[in-house]
């Protein structure tokens, strides 16, 4: 029996990017045992998804200038008028007022970034243009906070607090991403239930988010560059942070000591010899959010160190390149045919092993390259990178760019 401080520790462990890896190689290594019932691996592949990824890379940034992975890249528009925008209105701002309000608008679009569906698109009123999917989901989200809708406080439209996000009702949300019976979005309900318990997240930690008119963005102040480190920041902490900070508006999933988990999930082939010793941790959105926090305070000029002990995404794009790419082979063809909720093995294992497989990955790339980590790190890797990768060959090979492997959202995984 595990006594309190040892379990104190635990839920520490899987708050941690080590643990992802910990348990996702426990994962990877059943596959590469031949073990699942699933997946098999051909690691000879590996070669020709890296040399893909490097002529993504270079025809994107052909400079090799190559910008964090993180929701920021998602806001411009095909106009590029909307972060023009917010930044004249920052710059009359001190640099705590700023940081708050990036991360207001981080928190509330990545929420609301999970799976849309190949059905739903948003219609930008800037261009005219449909965009879906995550991009689509960045400008509506954008969009909405640059309108005062998610602010309680009129003198103050560009934030983001309990009261502004207590007011939204499920009707709101649809308006703001014009859904509709012709352009239904995935998940909606479950959207706007995650903006609720935000609310009652920020309600219930004033020590993190103020006591008056709570925001997401004043977990900034938690924050505050480290002494010893060159008033820097360490990646993890900001991981931490967000866990404990939004841990309890993930619906259903694991608990330890009281505590929610989150992208946490039980796996039965693990043994089940203590509390948590079967469960594999990905925290897709949280280092996703946690990428996309980091970029504000790198353009602050704030020193960020350990961003590669952050882990790659264990989402649809990354999985499915090394799917596509024949890495990842299908032992059982219905596979593809069928909807997989999120906790089942066939998910659970494709999860892990896009984490390892991109750690793999991106290895190959910096040494095909001559590039070390410091100056190629994974977060840039995503970007340039396996991402658009992915979403490029799933184009090549199926309509809509659907993934090879199709997820039963409920809008708070992927």
């Amino acid at each position: 029996m595990l006594l309190p401080v040892d379990l104190e520790k635990r839920v520490a462990y899987f708050q941690t990017p080590q643990a992802i890896r910990d348990r996702c190689k426990l994962l990877f290594e059943r596959v590469v045992a031949d073990e699942s019932e699933h997946f098999r691996l051909d690691l000879s592949r590996m070669g020709s998804v890296a040399d893909l990824v490097i002529a993504t890379m270079q025809a994107h940034y052909p400079t090799g200038d190559i910008p964090f992975h993180s929701r920021w890249r998602h806001f411009q528009g095909r106009e590029g008028h909307r972060l023009a925008r917010l930044e004249n209105h920052l710059r009359g701002l001190d640099r705590q007022e700023r940081l708050q309000c990036q991360w207001d608008l981080t928190v509330i679009s990545v929420l609301l970034d999970a799976g849309a569906g190949s059905a739903w698109g948003y219609r930008d009123p800037e261009s005219g243009e449909v965009v879906g999917r995550s991009e689509g989901l960045a400008l509506a989200s954008f969009d909405w906070f640059w309108r005062g809708g998610l602010s309680g406080d009129p003198r103050r439209p560009l934030q983001v607090d309990a009261v502004g996000l207590e007011r939204i009702t499920l009707a709101d949300l649809a308006t703001a991403f014009q859904v509709g019976s012709e352009n239904p979005l995935l998940g909606l309900e479950g959207r706007w239930q995650l903006l609720q318990r935000l609310a009652q997240a920020l309600r219930s930690q004033p020590q993190r988010f103020g006591a008056d008119l709570p925001r997401p963005g004043r977990l900034w102040q938690e924050l505050q560059p480290e002494e010893g480190s060159g008033h820097g920041i360490r990646a993890a902490r900001v991981l931490q942070a967000v866990l404990r900070g939004f841990g309890s508006i993930w619906p259903g999933r694991v608990s330890l000591a009281g505590i929610p988990l989150g992208d946490v999930w039980p796996y039965p082939h693990l043994p089940q010899t203590e509390p948590g010793s079967d469960w594999v941790p990905f925290h897709k959105l949280s280092q996703w959010m946690t990428y996309s926090l980091l970029e504000p305070l790198h353009q602050e000029g704030i020193p960020i160190w350990g961003l590669d002990e952050l882990t790659g995404l264990a989402e649809y794009r990354n999985g499915g390149l090394f799917v596509d790419g024949g890495v990842i082979q299908l032992k059982q063809p219905e596979i593809r045919e069928q909807l997989h909720p999120p906790g089942s093995t066939v998910i659970v294992e494709w999860r892990a092993l896009t984490v390892i497989l991109l750690d793999q990955v991106a290895t190959l790339i910096r040494e095909k390259l001559g590039r070390s980590p410091q100056e190629l790190p994974l977060v840039k890797i995503l970007q340039g990178g396996t991402w658009t990768a992915g979403r490029q060959i799933a184009a090549q090979l199926r309509p809509n760019a659907v993934p090879p492997i199709q997820l039963l959202s409920d809008g708070t995984v992927f």
